[in-house]
């Protein structure tokens, strides 16, 4: 066989030859929707790699992104890796700290600014290592005022830039193409390297029909931002499969996502359990028409069962759980629906689609402990492990590799059990066990059962001091609107609750909050809520 390099550049050719006026529809400010076919958005990729590389862009260097998801961004995702060079896509939410320490760590040479964000890196220049170079990416041409030097105009550098550029067909698969960091709950953000062969085969199981099935009529908008693992591969997929991409751009709100599913057409979307509560709040007291979509991908925390039964059953949108990390490029798994279960109740479906799914073909995963592989009962706990061509082998520049990588496995912390039909549940993280007597309790299935009362809009669930048991299970729930949080509430919450777990499980206490604090993908913080408690709240 032709031994024909796994390469991004590829990508750009095949949307172009075969979908030249297929669009990228860019919202780049509240008011502003700019429109693009892959022609011209092909033809602004190669100028951007021009600009860069007479900025001084060569095969290795890095080049950071600090921006939403827009055209220009995704210009950038191509015009870096295709000339040999490496993106990093930075976490705009991240701590100052964190951001101060990824750059510096990643060793960024050329910064790609979104206009609003230039003033927190300015006050970061100080203390930038390598960064030679700001553009900043804008609709307007005009700079920013500022005292620092080799600050310059994206579209202006665009505008006297040549349109042609030719990428090297002979670049290795095995080439660096991107570099995203772990969203770091606990130390230091840990840094994945993406090769043009991991994201190229991430991309043809994109497209595969058991996984999120992008294709060309899809109108696809990537609500997960392109700075957490690459919004979960799909806009190469959406490249490569010549899919037209919506880009919501910048500080979207249920409404502004509502407004672009109804008013674009939109087929397929993907985000987080977050995004998708409030936008069905959001849709319950404005009805839209989103009767376009054929799925919604849901992934990054666990999905409560009331929240797919909505989409399901009000709305008769498929609603399919993922499962992946920064480390997995992230696709893993997915809750497909196979044809053995079509005889299911609504509530075995909504089970099923509660879980992470099935394993995509290519890779391997398993459950272990400390006797082995765990049986497939659906009971027995371990943690999941991970291998496969998009699956990362290192931490880059991380003593931490150590502690995740071993014998050709990912370690991904994630307790799991596998059921008997091979789809694998999610049960907790290493770290949110809790164990109390002796016997593990997972947090994450108290907190789904809580999520499908229907006064609970969101709950956590953390593990407090016992004096007799060592740990107990606390729950911290936020009520809907209007619902009365009172003692009664808890209990009718403890009742609820004890008709689905063992006493046991049952939380000793409920503590109703405003809110649940969350980390910068919409995860939630568990360690900030048990900084809060710990000193004050140890249920006896």
């Amino acid at each position: 066989m032709m031994q024909t390099p796994l390469i991004l550049s590829s990508f750009i050719t095949r949307a172009e030859r075969f979908f030249p006026n297929k669009m990228v529809i860019s919202r780049t400010s509240e008011e502003t929707i700019q429109r693009f076919t892959y022609k011209e958005w092909a033809k602004r990729t190669r100028k951007l790699s021009n600009v860069l590389t007479e900025l001084g862009m060569e095969k290795g260097t890095k080049v950071g992104t600090f921006a939403w998801n827009h055209h220009r961004h995704l210009e950038a995702y191509f015009a870096v890796p295709c000339t040999g060079a490496i993106l990093h896509m930075i976490n705009i939410r991240l701590s100052p700290e964190h951001i101060l320490y990824i750059i510096n760590h990643a060793e960024d040479e050329i910064l790609l600014v979104d206009e609003e964000f230039f003033p927190h890196l300015e006050k970061m220049a100080p203390f930038l290592k390598t960064v030679k170079h700001f553009v900043i990416m804008s609709d307007s041409k005009e700079l920013p005022e500022t005292t620092l030097q080799n600050v310059h105009s994206y579209e202006a550098l665009l505008e006297q830039a040549s349109d042609e550029y030719d990428y090297p067909e002979d670049l290795d698969e095995n080439t660096p193409a991107g570099l995203c960091y772990t969203s770091a709950t606990t130390g230091q953000p840990k840094g994945i390297i993406y090769t043009h062969r991991g994201l190229v085969l991430h991309s043809y199981a994109l497209g595969l029909s058991d996984a999120m099935g992008i294709r060309e009529r899809d109108i696809a908008m990537s609500v997960v931002p392109m700075f957490h693992v690459n919004a979960w591969g799909m806009p190469f997929a959406g490249v490569f499969f010549g899919t037209s991409q919506v880009l919501p751009g910048p500080g979207f709100n249920p409404s502004v996502l509502l407004d672009l599913i109804e008013s674009e057409k939109v087929t397929i979307t993907a985000g987080v359990p977050t995004i998708w509560l409030a936008v069905l709040k959001e849709l319950q007291q404005k009805p839209r028409d989103i009767s376009s979509l054929r799925g919604i991908v849901c992934g990054g925390s666990a999905s409560p069962k009331g929240l797919i039964r909505a989409f399901e059953e009000q709305y008769k949108i498929p609603f399919i759980v993922g499962y992946g990390m920064t480390e997995t490029t992230p696709l893993v798994s997915m809750s497909v629906l196979t044809s053995a279960m079509d005889d299911l109740t609504i509530d075995e479906r909504i089970e099923m689609r509660a879980t992470q799914g099935l394993t995509m073909p290519g890779l391997d995963t398993r459950v272990v402990n400390e006797n082995g592989e765990v049986p497939w009962d659906g009971e027995t706990m371990g943690e999941l492990t991970v291998k496969g061509p998009w699956i990362a082998s290192e931490y880059y520049k991380d003593e931490r590799t150590e502690e995740a990588f071993k014998d050709g496995w990912l370690y991904t912390g994630d307790i799991a059990v596998m059921t008997p039909d091979g789809y694998l549940k999610l049960t907790d993280r290493t770290k949110d066990l809790i164990k109390s007597g002796g016997e593990w309790i997972s947090s994450v299935d108290l907190e789904n059962a809580l999520m499908t009362h229907e006064s609970v809009y969101e709950a956590a669930v953390i593990a407090v001091p016992h004096e007799k048991w060592m740990e107990r299970p606390l729950a911290c729930v936020v009520l809907k609107e209007n619902v009365v949080d009172d003692d009664s509430k808890k209990e009718e919450l403890k009742e609820y609750l004890k008709g689905q777990f063992a006493s046991w499980w049952v939380p000793d206490e409920i503590l109703f909050v405003k809110e649940i604090p969350k980390t910068s993908v919409g995860k939630f913080l568990k360690a900030a809520l048990r900084d809060q408690l710990q000193d004050h709240y140890a249920v006896k």
